[in-house]
């Protein structure tokens, strides 16, 4: 399976839609190992209006572990068949294992000022 984490350096980005690049793992989940990992480049401008949810779910990523994510990046995400768990910070890494865990549940908070896509600077 693999799992994907928006990411600025090797911590989960708070604001999915402006990660420097996305950190996808493949892990197993039953031996609750991480198998590989790789780093996918986030596309300019704002993450729910470019097309990473079609590149990753073509890569067959599965889920979306993130800190705060809008309502119309989760949308994006589903309807390309990837399950996002919210509310999730510090190292990617240590985060996927606790997700392996079975330890992360999802906040259901969503970042509010996005809910009309991308926020102006």
């Amino acid at each position: 399976m693999k799992i994907a984490l928006p990411s600025r350096g090797n911590k989960i980005d708070d604001h999915f839609g402006h990660c420097e690049y996305f950190t996808v793992f493949t892990v197993d989940t039953t031996a609750k190992t991480i198998i590989d990992s790789q780093i996918v480049p986030s596309p300019e401008g704002c993450g729910c209006k470019s097309n990473i949810a079609h590149i990753l779910a073509e890569m067959d990523v599965k889920l979306m572990i993130a800190g705060n994510m809008g309502e119309g990046a989760v949308s994006v995400l589903n309807n390309c068949g990837i399950d996002v768990l919210r509310g999730c910070s510090g190292d990617v890494k240590a985060v996927a294992l606790k997700w392996l865990e079975g330890s992360l549940v999802d906040s259901g908070d969503c970042c509010h000022e996005h809910e009309h896509g991308c926020h102006h600077s």
